[in-house]
């Protein structure tokens, strides 16, 4: 029966057919019960075992910290704009997740059969519908709690009243992300423009972001604030947390106001639409959250992604524009890598994204010592590697199936180590312009030293590709010790491998040119550092490349 059929008590058939469900499902809802009940428990072991500690630390951590008056004003400065930036995160997540889940996400037996017999789709798609927006809405809460008492620790404003001024937000921000969602899930022509103003949108959050560090630098500019504040839901959310911590918000009782009254008319209005997302919407979205799910549980990231990837129409939009074909077949794998990335202009944007993040992270690390300078440095070297990442997608590609690499006039190693020269060069490029920032403040040798870095990640984002499937095996290999088992931590090591040999590396060697000054004898051992770790990393794609080959 088609979804616009007209709903008479004749033809409806909604209480037998829910009936029948639940008692044929009897049995599955108490094993998956159990075995949710087995997670939980675990879960709640993990947090009780190592995050209590690492909570207390870091609220004795941020005590110190806030205590010191300069730090105070800053994050009181930082405020407006964080807080906006931090809302209007939450509605692109929520946007881009629609793409492919969606609140009104049904199981595959729901999409494919259910829906199809004489059943009321309000009693079937609703439930759902409202199970999402209870989720987010118990997430917001606790989000809104740990606000609260961040509010304390730093001392902007006592415990009751940051948590009360953190709970609008907590409220309302969620189920209207949750809104949002629907409105995407249920129009595909939405859903066409949030692919087409994502880029924008990344720009615009990138702009919120170097304004809420120049504001806690003390740079604010409390025109543009005012008008962030009064522009929205995500302005009004944030002005009562501005007005608890000391900051400039007179108005925030009107803004509350209208960011309840705003939420409960499109809370009531998705409830009311939310049975009529389009059953081939419903289908796509089982299939693709079914995929997700089975190949999460086998620890096959990689499926995942490209599952999320093709739900999000990445590979349905790319342009078809060229670049002059070589002459030379030594240069044919660097034109199609290129070609690719000239095709799809977002891998690009995102490794510059990455790179612009991990210069900000090099900078803060000029700025610290001790054990805060080596983890900034490490933070830096590890948004390098995730940026360089980005433009290895080619390598990535040819190695999920190997059949697409028959075109090649080279064998599969070989070709796998020329699939690490564009991203190299790409690479080193974003690096250099990254590196123009800290030239002009004097410290020119970071026109040598980031671009570098570029070099061991290109070869290192290769090894990543070749390593074959995933070794789910070393999970159970067992491993006991006083500490427990460190079979996961083998499969870890295993998984994370290209990132920690490379990232490991060259966070010594730069340690090192930090601690002892940036000499020449220290900028040569850091580049010869730099080149025997991507000699290293080549062989072992190569190596890896072949054995992958030959199974």
């Amino acid at each position: 029966m088609s979804e616009e059929t007209a709903w008479t008590a004749e033809y409806d058939r909604t209480s037998e057919t829910l009936r029948w469900l639940r008692d044929k499902r009897r049995g599955h809802r108490s094993k998956r019960n159990r075995d949710l009940g087995v997670i939980g428990y675990s879960l709640v072991l993990l947090a009780g075992g190592y995050g209590t500690t690492f909570v207390y630390r870091f609220a004795q951590r941020l005590e110190h910290v806030a205590a010191h008056g300069d730090v105070l004003e800053a994050i009181r400065r930082a405020l407006p704009a964080g807080l906006v930036l931090l809302a209007l995160c939450l509605a692109v997540i929520a946007a881009r997740d629609a793409l492919w889940r969606g609140p009104v996400i049904v199981p595959g037996p729901v999409a494919a059969w259910l829906l199809s017999q004489p059943v009321d789709r309000t009693r079937v798609l609703r439930p759902y519908f409202r199970l999402t927006a209870g989720l987010a809405v118990a997430g917001g809460v606790l989000c809104a709690v740990a606000g609260g008492v961040l509010l304390r620790l730093t001392g902007l404003s006592s415990l009751g009243t940051g948590l009360a001024a953190c709970l609008p937000a907590g409220l309302c921000l969620p189920l209207l992300a949750v809104v949002l969602a629907l409105q995407v899930e249920r129009r595909t022509s939405l859903g066409v423009r949030v692919r087409t103003w994502t880029p924008y949108a990344v720009l615009l959050l990138v702009v919120l972001v170097a304004q809420t560090g120049w504001a806690a630098t003390g740079h604010r500019l409390p025109v543009l604030e005012q008008v962030e504040l009064w522009s929205g839901p995500w302005g009004w959310a944030a002005q009562p947390v501005v007005h608890a911590a000391g900051g400039s918000a007179s108005g925030w009782p009107v803004a509350v106001t209208l960011l309840v009254v705003l939420t409960a008319a499109a809370a009531l209005y998705a409830h009311a639409v939310s049975a009529t997302v389009p059953t081939r919407q419903l289908r796509a979205r089982a299939a693709t959250a079914t995929t997700v799910a089975s190949v999460m549980w086998s620890v096959e990231l990689r499926a995942a992604k490209l599952a999320v990837s093709e739900a999000l129409g990445h590979n349905g939009h790319a342009s078809r524009r060229q670049l002059p074909m070589p002459r030379s077949k030594y240069l044919v794998v660097i034109w199609r890598d290129a070609v690719a990335l000239w095709r799809a202009p977002g891998r690009v944007g995102g490794a510059a994204l990455w790179t612009a993040a991990a210069a900000a992270s090099a900078g803060l690390a000029a700025s610290l010592d001790g054990g805060s300078r080596v983890a900034a440095v490490v933070m830096a070297l590890v948004l390098g590697y995730l940026a360089v990442g980005r433009l290895a997608e080619s390598a990535r590609l040819e190695a999920d199936d190997l059949r697409r690499s028959s075109w090649s006039p080279f064998r599969f190693a070989t070709l796998m180590l020329h699939h690490a020269i564009v991203p190299a060069v790409l690479g080193a490029v974003l690096a250099c312009l990254a590196a123009v920032p800290f030239a002009l403040n004097g410290a020119a040798w970071a026109l040598l030293l980031m671009p570098v870095c570029a070099l061991p990640f290109a070869a290192a984002s290769v090894v990543a590709a070749v390593r074959g499937p995933v070794r789910s095996e070393l999970l159970f290999i067992g491993i006991p010790t006083p500490f427990g088992d460190l079979s996961f931590f083998v499969f870890l090591f295993w998984y994370a491998a290209p990132l920690l040999i490379s990232v490991t590396t060259l966070s010594f060697a730069l340690e090192a040119v930090l601690t002892h000054g940036a000499g020449v004898g220290a900028l040569a051992c850091m580049v010869l550092v730099a080149l025997a770790l991507t000699a290293v990393l080549l062989l072992g794609a190569s190596h890896l490349a072949k054995k992958l080959r030959r199974h």
